[in-house]
């Protein structure tokens, strides 16, 4: 192989919002993540709402749901 051409694969760490630190290798190094596998809803069977700019009040608002 070509020396040079292939890039450093090294041990990263990704790091969750909601604490979960999980070790893996990467050739990006360190990541931060806003959802995993421990609190993504598909996964745990929970609804959480990911509100984007207020889209989920403007919806409640829209459909009088917001009671």
């Amino acid at each position: 192989m070509k020396k040079g051409l292939h890039p450093e694969f090294k041990e990263s760490t990704i790091t969750c919002a909601c604490g979960t630190v999980i070790n893996t290798h990467s050739t990006k190094g360190d990541l931060r993540v806003e959802i995993c596998s421990n609190c993504h809803p598909f996964y745990t069977g929970k609804q959480k709402l990911v509100d984007t700019g207020g889209r989920v009040d403007r919806f409640k608002k829209r459909f009088n749901m917001d009671k």
